[in-house]
């Protein structure tokens, strides 16, 4: 028998979920700044995508309403990496990537409001409960990492703001080409920024023209084709029969492979203590309980009503 469409959909999902969970990872291996690892990043994806006539197709088939509205997200998608990056930078992957597990809050709030569908107080309940178990596992880390912390929830923020305007106007678009859109203006947006960093915020500040090393690279490579790209456009299409928030809740999971990766590549099981597997286990209870007690109709006008989407990498969407 065919797969269900939402069944599918929850696989690709799951799929790109643990292929971002690698993504943090990369961007600790990787020696370059937030600013230039973004920035390259976005730039080998869209340089991958412009070889492909299926995304030219795709854009001139658009209004130049509609690409400049893909653009205006892909302005906030570039700053959710900066600091998903930055975060990871001043930090740890742990702490960054759990720090995404705010989302949910955040969009529980942000998306009736973009996608004009009436407020959930049963979403925004599921959404507070991740709150706990991300104060239980940031809690105890040195004080050097508590910016990370905070630019990790802006991050996270970010992620509450572009999720629901692509779900919003996905079924607008071919994925590639707006993948290619969005990630294209984000490269725009970091190219003007680059002379400003050092004043704005030099910790993030490197420079974008100068080679990476062979090493970084490769994880480069690494980290924008099959990191990236794949779970990029995987999770735009799977998004036609998911919501914004379902999708969000899907990726608490990411702190959970990201951390289970960071332990076996990175050992950072050094800085773990009980207090962060609770916190762990709380942010799961809240990942699987939503769909289990989610009513029926909630879960059906999701379905009918594809004009309601999101994405996320997440971290986005992307990461």
């Amino acid at each position: 028998m065919p797969m269900p469409p939402t069944t599918k959909a929850q696989l690709q999902i799951h799929s790109c979920v643990l292929l971002w969970g690698f993504t943090p990872i990369l961007g600790k291996l990787i020696t370059l700044s937030a600013l230039p690892l973004v920035w390259w990043r976005m730039l080998i994806v869209v340089a991958a995508l412009a070889l492909l006539p299926r995304v030219w197709r795709g854009l001139r088939a658009m209004s130049a309403r509609l690409i400049l509205a893909y653009c205006g997200i892909g302005v906030v998608v570039a700053l959710h990496w900066l600091t998903f990056y930055g975060a990871i930078k001043l930090s740890n992957a742990s702490v960054a990537v759990t720090c995404i597990a705010l989302a949910p809050a955040f969009t529980s709030v942000i998306e009736p409001w973009l996608t004009r569908r009436p407020f959930s107080v049963r979403e925004l309940l599921f959404g507070l409960a991740v709150l706990p178990g991300v104060a239980l596992v940031v809690g105890g880390i040195p004080d050097g990492m508590r910016l990370g912390v905070l630019v990790g929830a802006i991050s996270a923020l970010l992620v509450a703001i572009f999720g629901p305007l692509n779900k919003r106007l996905i079924d607008h678009g071919e994925p590639l080409t707006i993948t290619g859109l969005e990630l294209g203006a984000g490269t725009l947006l970091l190219t003007v920024l680059a002379p400003l960093m050092p004043m704005v915020f030099p910790s993030f500040a490197g420079d974008l023209f100068t080679l990476p090393s062979l090493h970084d690279g490769l994880l480069l490579l690494v980290l924008s084709l099959l990191c990236t790209l794949l779970p990029f456009a995987l999770s735009l299409v799977a998004l036609r029969h998911l919501s914004a928030y379902g999708v969000q809740l899907v990726t608490n999971l990411e702190p959970v492979y990201a951390i289970v990766l960071a332990i076996v590549l990175l050992g950072e099981q050094r800085e773990l203590t009980p207090l962060f597997y609770l916190g762990v286990a709380i942010i799961l209870a809240a990942v699987f309980l939503h769909p289990l007690l989610g009513s029926r109709r909630s879960r059906q006008e999701d379905i009918h009503h594809p004009e309601v989407l999101g994405t996320s990498e997440a971290k986005g969407m992307v990461d």
